[in-house]
Protein backbone atom coordinates (compact mmCIF):
# COMPACT_ATOMS: atom_id res chain seq x y z
CA UNK A 1 0.00 0.00 0.00
CA UNK A 2 1.51 3.32 -1.17
CA UNK A 3 1.29 6.91 0.49
CA UNK A 4 -1.33 7.79 -2.11
CA UNK A 5 -3.90 4.83 -1.71
CA UNK A 6 -3.41 5.30 2.16
CA UNK A 7 -4.71 8.90 1.90
CA UNK A 8 -7.67 7.75 -0.72
CA UNK A 9 -8.77 5.53 1.98
CA UNK A 10 -8.62 7.84 4.86
CA UNK A 11 -11.08 10.18 2.87
CA UNK A 12 -13.22 7.58 2.12
CA UNK A 13 -13.86 6.88 6.15
CA UNK A 14 -13.60 10.26 6.64
CA UNK A 15 -16.32 10.68 4.33
CA UNK A 16 -18.30 7.53 4.26
CA UNK A 17 -18.41 7.25 8.29
CA UNK A 18 -20.89 9.82 8.81
CA UNK A 19 -22.84 9.76 5.35
CA UNK A 20 -25.01 6.83 5.19
CA UNK A 21 -23.61 4.52 3.01
CA UNK A 22 -21.43 2.31 4.80
CA UNK A 23 -17.85 3.11 4.98
CA UNK A 24 -16.54 -0.39 5.87
CA UNK A 25 -18.01 -0.87 2.77
CA UNK A 26 -16.24 0.98 1.06
CA UNK A 27 -13.10 0.41 2.31
CA UNK A 28 -13.71 -2.84 1.39
CA UNK A 29 -14.28 -2.11 -2.19
CA UNK A 30 -11.59 0.52 -2.59
CA UNK A 31 -9.18 -2.00 -1.37
CA UNK A 32 -10.40 -4.72 -3.84
CA UNK A 33 -9.75 -2.50 -6.28
CA UNK A 34 -6.54 -0.83 -5.62
CA UNK A 35 -4.66 -3.12 -3.53
CA UNK A 36 -3.75 -6.92 -4.25
CA UNK A 37 -1.01 -7.43 -1.70
CA UNK A 38 -2.82 -7.54 2.41
CA UNK A 39 -3.86 -10.07 4.08
CA UNK A 40 -7.36 -9.99 6.52
CA UNK A 41 -5.39 -9.02 9.66
CA UNK A 42 -3.36 -5.58 7.54
CA UNK A 43 -6.73 -4.92 6.17
CA UNK A 44 -8.19 -4.71 10.12
CA UNK A 45 -5.79 -2.34 10.81
CA UNK A 46 -6.16 0.05 8.65
CA UNK A 47 -10.20 0.06 9.61
CA UNK A 48 -9.25 0.13 12.74
CA UNK A 49 -6.98 3.34 12.38
CA UNK A 50 -9.26 5.00 10.05
CA UNK A 51 -12.56 4.22 12.37
CA UNK A 52 -10.45 5.85 15.56
CA UNK A 53 -9.81 9.09 13.39
CA UNK A 54 -13.30 9.36 12.63
CA UNK A 55 -14.03 8.63 16.36
CA UNK A 56 -12.13 11.55 17.09
CA UNK A 57 -13.93 13.66 14.54
CA UNK A 58 -16.78 13.13 16.75
CA UNK A 59 -15.64 13.61 19.85
CA UNK A 60 -14.36 17.23 18.49
CA UNK A 61 -17.82 18.19 16.47
CA UNK A 62 -19.53 16.93 19.66
CA UNK A 63 -17.41 18.31 22.76
CA UNK A 64 -19.47 20.84 24.59
CA UNK A 65 -22.30 17.39 24.31
CA UNK A 66 -20.08 15.14 25.37
CA UNK A 67 -18.53 16.87 28.27
CA UNK A 68 -22.16 17.86 29.43
CA UNK A 69 -23.38 14.01 29.10
CA UNK A 70 -20.20 13.13 31.59
CA UNK A 71 -20.58 15.97 33.81
CA UNK A 72 -24.19 15.14 34.22
CA UNK A 73 -23.50 11.66 34.57
CA UNK A 74 -22.11 12.66 37.92
CA UNK A 75 -24.34 14.85 39.05
CA UNK A 76 -27.92 13.84 41.37
CA UNK A 77 -29.40 16.94 39.75
CA UNK A 78 -29.67 15.64 36.38
CA UNK A 79 -31.29 13.17 34.96
CA UNK A 80 -31.67 13.72 31.58
CA UNK A 81 -27.84 13.11 30.99
CA UNK A 82 -27.69 10.58 33.30
CA UNK A 83 -30.59 8.74 31.27
CA UNK A 84 -28.72 9.81 28.39
CA UNK A 85 -25.67 7.68 29.55
CA UNK A 86 -27.33 4.88 30.15
CA UNK A 87 -29.26 4.45 26.65
CA UNK A 88 -25.45 4.83 25.14
CA UNK A 89 -24.35 2.21 27.57
CA UNK A 90 -26.88 0.08 26.59
CA UNK A 91 -27.10 0.44 23.20
CA UNK A 92 -23.38 -0.79 23.23
CA UNK A 93 -24.04 -4.36 24.42
CA UNK A 94 -25.43 -5.97 21.56
CA UNK A 95 -22.03 -4.90 19.33
CA UNK A 96 -19.72 -6.01 22.48
CA UNK A 97 -21.36 -9.27 22.73
CA UNK A 98 -21.27 -9.74 18.89
CA UNK A 99 -17.89 -8.98 19.05
CA UNK A 100 -16.52 -11.22 21.66
CA UNK A 101 -18.67 -13.70 20.31
CA UNK A 102 -17.68 -13.54 16.55
CA UNK A 103 -14.42 -11.46 16.48
CA UNK A 104 -12.55 -13.95 14.18
CA UNK A 105 -15.47 -14.66 12.15
CA UNK A 106 -15.90 -10.86 11.39
CA UNK A 107 -11.95 -10.32 10.81
CA UNK A 108 -12.65 -12.40 7.88
CA UNK A 109 -15.41 -10.23 6.72
CA UNK A 110 -12.87 -7.92 5.82
CA UNK A 111 -10.94 -10.07 3.26
CA UNK A 112 -12.44 -8.86 -0.59
CA UNK A 113 -16.29 -9.94 0.43
CA UNK A 114 -17.38 -7.42 -2.34
CA UNK A 115 -20.02 -9.63 -3.13
CA UNK A 116 -21.82 -9.37 0.52
CA UNK A 117 -20.89 -5.44 0.20
CA UNK A 118 -23.18 -5.40 -2.64
CA UNK A 119 -25.99 -7.34 -0.86
CA UNK A 120 -25.40 -5.33 2.30
CA UNK A 121 -25.61 -2.06 0.56
CA UNK A 122 -29.04 -2.74 -1.01
CA UNK A 123 -30.14 -3.31 2.45
CA UNK A 124 -28.61 -0.03 3.46
CA UNK A 125 -30.54 1.28 0.62
CA UNK A 126 -34.05 0.10 1.66
CA UNK A 127 -33.19 1.51 5.07
CA UNK A 128 -32.63 5.21 4.21
CA UNK A 129 -35.68 5.09 2.03
CA UNK A 130 -38.11 3.99 4.40
CA UNK A 131 -36.33 5.91 7.20
CA UNK A 132 -36.71 9.05 4.37
CA UNK A 133 -40.75 8.22 4.10
CA UNK A 134 -41.48 8.45 7.56
CA UNK A 135 -43.40 11.19 9.62
CA UNK A 136 -41.72 13.55 11.38
CA UNK A 137 -41.67 13.81 15.36
CA UNK A 138 -40.62 15.17 18.39
CA UNK A 139 -39.79 11.90 20.69
CA UNK A 140 -36.21 11.26 21.86
CA UNK A 141 -34.08 8.18 22.50
CA UNK A 142 -35.53 6.02 25.35
CA UNK A 143 -34.12 2.70 27.09
CA UNK A 144 -35.98 0.42 25.42
CA UNK A 145 -35.19 2.02 22.07
CA UNK A 146 -31.53 2.28 22.56
CA UNK A 147 -31.11 -1.72 22.83
CA UNK A 148 -32.98 -1.71 19.48
CA UNK A 149 -30.42 1.01 18.04
CA UNK A 150 -27.96 -0.79 19.86
CA UNK A 151 -28.92 -4.06 17.56
CA UNK A 152 -28.75 -2.24 14.26
CA UNK A 153 -25.32 -0.93 14.87
CA UNK A 154 -24.25 -4.68 15.89
CA UNK A 155 -25.73 -5.85 12.61
CA UNK A 156 -23.68 -3.15 10.94
CA UNK A 157 -20.56 -4.59 11.43
CA UNK A 158 -21.06 -6.42 8.63
CA UNK A 159 -19.32 -4.60 5.89
CA UNK A 160 -21.64 -2.55 3.50
CA UNK A 161 -24.47 -1.86 6.07
CA UNK A 162 -24.45 1.71 7.43
CA UNK A 163 -23.51 1.76 10.48
CA UNK A 164 -25.12 6.00 10.99
CA UNK A 165 -27.66 4.78 7.89
CA UNK A 166 -28.52 1.94 10.07
CA UNK A 167 -29.13 3.40 13.61
CA UNK A 168 -30.33 7.11 12.14
CA UNK A 169 -32.93 5.13 10.06
CA UNK A 170 -33.95 2.38 13.18
CA UNK A 171 -34.14 5.59 15.66
CA UNK A 172 -36.38 6.80 13.28
CA UNK A 173 -38.77 4.17 12.31
CA UNK A 174 -39.46 3.88 15.84
CA UNK A 175 -40.38 7.05 15.99
CA UNK A 176 -37.26 9.13 17.82
CA UNK A 177 -37.25 13.02 16.09
CA UNK A 178 -34.19 12.68 12.82
CA UNK A 179 -31.94 15.58 14.96
CA UNK A 180 -32.24 13.43 18.15
CA UNK A 181 -31.97 10.05 16.08
CA UNK A 182 -28.54 11.73 14.21
CA UNK A 183 -26.78 12.75 17.38
CA UNK A 184 -27.50 9.54 19.46
CA UNK A 185 -26.01 7.95 16.65
CA UNK A 186 -22.75 9.51 16.45
CA UNK A 187 -22.42 9.66 20.01
CA UNK A 188 -23.20 5.81 20.21
CA UNK A 189 -20.12 4.65 18.70
CA UNK A 190 -17.52 6.53 20.45
CA UNK A 191 -16.62 4.13 23.06
CA UNK A 192 -17.37 1.19 21.30
CA UNK A 193 -14.50 2.32 19.05
CA UNK A 194 -12.01 2.98 21.68
CA UNK A 195 -13.27 -0.24 23.67
CA UNK A 196 -12.70 -2.10 20.26
CA UNK A 197 -8.94 -1.08 20.34
CA UNK A 198 -8.35 -1.20 23.88
CA UNK A 199 -9.08 -5.01 23.38
CA UNK A 200 -6.77 -5.49 20.13
CA UNK A 201 -3.85 -4.18 21.96
CA UNK A 202 -4.78 -6.16 24.90
CA UNK A 203 -4.83 -9.23 23.00
CA UNK A 204 -1.80 -8.01 20.90
CA UNK A 205 -4.25 -8.40 17.79
CA UNK A 206 -2.93 -4.84 16.23
CA UNK A 207 0.57 -5.53 15.16
CA UNK A 208 2.58 -2.57 12.67
CA UNK A 209 5.68 -4.33 12.69
CA UNK A 210 5.19 -4.97 8.84
CA UNK A 211 3.04 -2.08 8.01
CA UNK A 212 4.21 1.07 7.12
CA UNK A 213 3.81 3.72 9.91
CA UNK A 214 3.69 6.70 7.27
CA UNK A 215 0.83 4.93 5.26
CA UNK A 216 -1.08 4.65 8.73
CA UNK A 217 -0.59 8.20 9.53
CA UNK A 218 -1.46 10.03 6.34
CA UNK A 219 -4.78 7.24 6.07
CA UNK A 220 -5.58 8.98 9.94
CA UNK A 221 -5.21 12.00 9.30
CA UNK A 222 -6.94 12.54 6.14
CA UNK A 223 -9.60 10.10 7.73
CA UNK A 224 -9.54 13.21 10.98
CA UNK A 225 -9.78 16.00 8.45
CA UNK A 226 -12.51 14.82 6.50
CA UNK A 227 -14.61 13.20 8.84
CA UNK A 228 -14.91 16.66 10.48
CA UNK A 229 -16.36 18.09 7.47
CA UNK A 230 -18.93 15.34 6.90
CA UNK A 231 -20.19 14.91 10.24
CA UNK A 232 -21.70 18.67 10.32
CA UNK A 233 -22.86 18.10 6.62
CA UNK A 234 -24.63 14.53 7.47
CA UNK A 235 -26.45 16.03 11.29
CA UNK A 236 -27.61 19.11 8.84
CA UNK A 237 -29.24 16.67 5.91
CA UNK A 238 -30.46 14.35 8.44
CA UNK A 239 -32.81 17.31 9.78
CA UNK A 240 -33.88 18.20 5.86
CA UNK A 241 -34.84 14.77 5.40
CA UNK A 242 -32.37 14.23 2.23
CA UNK A 243 -31.39 10.29 3.05
CA UNK A 244 -33.59 9.33 0.02
CA UNK A 245 -30.36 10.38 -2.23
CA UNK A 246 -28.21 8.13 -0.23
CA UNK A 247 -30.61 5.51 -0.41
CA UNK A 248 -29.94 5.65 -4.37
CA UNK A 249 -27.14 6.17 -3.94
CA UNK A 250 -26.31 2.73 -2.34
CA UNK A 251 -28.38 1.07 -4.67
CA UNK A 252 -26.09 2.20 -7.93
CA UNK A 253 -23.05 1.47 -5.83
CA UNK A 254 -24.63 -2.07 -4.83
CA UNK A 255 -24.92 -3.17 -8.54
CA UNK A 256 -21.83 -1.71 -9.74
CA UNK A 257 -20.35 -3.73 -6.81
CA UNK A 258 -22.48 -6.71 -7.71
CA UNK A 259 -21.10 -6.25 -12.08
CA UNK A 260 -18.03 -5.95 -10.66
CA UNK A 261 -17.50 -9.23 -8.94
CA UNK A 262 -19.15 -11.22 -11.86
CA UNK A 263 -17.34 -9.00 -14.35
Amino acid sequence: MDLITALFLGIIQGLTEFLPVSSSGHLEIAKAIFITDYTPKESMLMTVVLHFATALSTIVIFRKDIAKIVVGSFSRSNAADRKYSLNIIISMIPAVLAGLLFDSFIEELFNKKILLVGGMLLITALLLYLADKSKPTQMKVSVKNSFIIGIAQAIAILPGISRSGATIATSVLLGVDKESAARFSFLMVVPLIFGKMAKDIIDGAIIIDDFNILNLVIGFFSAFITGLFACKLMIKLVKNSKLKYFSFYCLVVAIITVMFTYG
